[in-house]
């Protein structure tokens, strides 16, 4: 069982020394959540709110996903990088593949996508991306991203995608794995046939290892039962190590959790984290890993 925390609605400037402090206590990783902007004027409805508008105020920090991840992997030795989720079909293919590409080299290997189609059209328009056509395009994306990931003369000919002979440099040393995240059956359908694992929100136990053996039942039906296949979720349930066994068991393979979650922080500045990361390394994770 892997341990991953996040970055989502921290104070920017604690990121950096959070991903150090996660370092030094033997956590596996860190995600990044992917929002661009909040408009004015924001018509495109969040799903599963009922007003439709998001949980978050319009001044809530989302640094920059590639950014933030470049930054930890140059203060950290071990710890790993991923997302929950990044909109790739929102981005040119050529871009995504460079950010990507150009992190996964310099963090040594430790990032993994992982990509969504999202809900806001208005950031789809903003960047000049089509927003109707966003899933199929995610479908040529993923493999189109690990043709140009190849290094040497690589290029991509596709229905929405069209890359002439090039070389894009610096690329990975080892394949990068992607990832998908959403629950919608598309989604779900798209990771087993497509990425390397699933990513996934919020769920009670019961929730979560339902979600897993869907997807254990797409793998086997697109011929990769006996594949590698991260599932990632988050666990509604309070935290105890036979709670995250028991998800171990089921197939889930890593968690993201929030050490700090019901802890009273005050306001030490980012030092307040300090003993609910290590209290959590010391009584959860130590006691789950074999």
């Amino acid at each position: 069982m892997q341990f991953w925390s996040g970055t989502a609605f921290l104070p920017t400037a604690d990121i950096l020394p959070l991903a150090r402090m996660f370092d030094d206590a033997g956590y596996d990783g860190v995600v990044c959540s992917d929002h661009l902007i909040y408009p004015r004027e924001l018509l495109s409805p969040y799903p599963d709110s009922p007003t439709g508008k998001p949980m978050w105020a319009p001044e809530t920090a989302w640094p920059d996903t590639w950014v933030t991840i470049g930054a930890m992997a140059a203060v950290t030795e071990r710890l790993r990088f991923s997302n929950a989720v990044y909109i790739a079909p929102a981005r040119p293919l050529l871009e995504v593949a460079k950010q990507v590409a150009t992190a996964s080299v310099l963090s040594g290997g430790r990032v993994s996508l992982a990509v969504g189609v999202g809900w806001m059209r208005e950031e789809y328009e903003l960047l000049g991306q089509d927003f109707g056509t966003r899933g199929k395009r995610l479908d040529e994306m993923i493999p189109a991203l690990r043709a140009l990931w190849r290094g040497g003369w690589v290029s991509w000919d596709g229905e929405h995608y069209r890359v002439p002979e090039l070389m894009l440099e610096p690329h990975p040393e080892a394949p990068v794995p992607i990832l998908c995240g959403g629950e919608s059956e598309a989604a779900l359908r798209r990771a087993a046939r497509l990425c390397d694992g699933w990513v996934g929100y919020a769920y009670t136990l019961d929730v979560a290892v339902g979600y897993a053996e869907r997807l254990h039942r797409l793998l086997r039906e697109y011929g990769r039962d006996g594949d590698r296949f991260e599932i990632m979720v988050a666990l509604l349930d309070p935290p105890t190590p036979d709670l995250y066994k028991r998800a171990a068991d089921a197939g889930i393979t890593a968690v993201m959790c929030s050490p700090w979650a019901g802890h009273d922080l005050g306001d030490g500045g980012v030092e307040r984290y300090r003993a609910p990361i290590e209290r959590f390394a010391q009584d959860i994770i130590a006691k789950v890993r074999p």
